[in-house]
């Protein structure tokens, strides 16, 4: 069904806010390329109007952090027909791409929309971003988003077909503006569950079963990253898109961790459901149960729940069956690599990393 999304004032009674008719979609491409968080915390815009090959013009294309190409074309008044066919033609264009091109696009899209910046790198953007480094292979997948105030039921059914039938990365952001008393405010609602489009890397099918294996991505400076390693946790924080995956481990649960860019440090069991830094503690030296961040240093760089809960950091208690150390990760080509911090996939990839982590770690089950 169609998206209908509605705002109420309830600080005076209960007073509906005016849905505007100022064509929002005219005004969206200015709006996300100066902050393209609104749609996603964890993009990157690299390119504006891009063209491609064929003569065709890209609306907007991101990097997520695991490196891979997000395409946004705007529907604006397309037809269920065009908008459709325009996003799988990017699509099949941007799956080609190599670093080297993507860079350029990069920087063309500094020199043409933000002149008046400091120029940089696609990798000083990069590990400016995420706080951590671009990958040696980049665009191993990407993702076709559909940007609209609403959209027709036709559209609605293609989309959800592609994604289902044929495990296709698509999906929809609707955005709102509303008016009242002179402000404006602009509201996001996605389409499906990003969580759910990303799961599976394009390679995922409705029928295919999850093997029982968690995949945990491990997005944090090295200091960090050894601290968990040392200490029994993982963490995912800097806004709900990144920690609310957190809530998928429960006891029991075995995870394999991975850090972007760099690979699979190692495989541990969940031991206590997610809890925020601020609530973390461990053993001292002398045995005494302390806060976590009394006695890490890296721990203190974290975001605390009672400053922002919103953007806290939130930390899983695990048991490390195997781990290396970040300059000893474990990485092969054709590994499964996903944005979200905790992930079930259902792909043939996961199942494939899986069985060489087994082999790579050591475990024999």
């Amino acid at each position: 069904m169609p998206l209908e999304l509605g705002v109420w004032r309830i600080d005076n009674g209960l007073k509906s806010v005016e849905f505007s008719s100022l064509d929002i979609e005219s005004r969206l491409e200015d709006i996300l390329d100066e902050n393209i968080s609104i749609a996603s915390p964890n993009w990157l815009v690299i390119g504006r109007q891009v063209r491609t090959d064929y003569g065709t013009i890209i609306d907007l294309l991101a990097l997520d952090q695991d490196a891979n190409l997000i395409v946004m074309e705007l529907k604006r008044d397309k037809t269920p027909r065009d908008i459709i066919a325009q996003v799988l033609d990017y699509g099949s264009w941007v799956r080609e791409l190599k670093t080297d091109r993507v860079a350029q696009i990069f920087d063309d899209y500094q020199k043409r929309w933000h002149s008046n910046s400091v120029q940089v790198s696609i990798d000083q953007a990069f590990s400016g971003k995420f706080k951590i480094s671009m990958p040696d292979e980049i665009n191993s997948n990407h993702e076709l988003i559909i940007i609209a105030s609403d959209l027709d039921t036709s559209t609605e059914r293609i989309v959800r077909y592609l994604a289902d039938e044929y495990g296709v990365r698509i999906n929809a952001i609707f955005f709102r503006v509303f008016k009242d008393e002179g402000r404006e405010y602009i509201s996001r609602a996605w389409f499906r569950d990003p969580a759910e489009v990303t799961a599976g890397f394009g390679e995922e099918v409705t029928a295919n079963e999850w093997n029982g294996e968690y995949y945990v991505s491990f997005g944090y400076p090295l200091e960090v990253v050894r601290d968990g390693l040392n200490r029994g946790y993982i963490v995912a924080g800097g806004g709900s898109w990144y920690s609310k995956t957190l809530a998928m481990l429960e006891p029991g649960a075995r995870i394999w961790v991975n850090v972007p860019g760099t690979g699979y440090i190692g495989v541990a069991e969940v031991e206590e459901a997610m809890v925020p830094v601020d609530d973390f503690t461990i053993k001292n030296e002398s045995g005494e149960e302390v806060l976590l961040t009394s006695e890490s240093k890296a721990a203190k760089t974290l975001q605390k729940a009672a400053d922002d809960i919103e953007k806290a950091d939130y930390l899983v208690r695990v048991s490390w069956l195997k781990k290396v150390d970040p300059k000893n990760a474990i990485r092969e080509k054709g590994f499964f690599g996903n944005q979200n911090s905790v992930a079930r996939p259902r792909s043939p990839r996961w199942n494939y990393t899986v069985e060489r982590l087994k082999i790579r770690f050591g475990i024999n089950d």
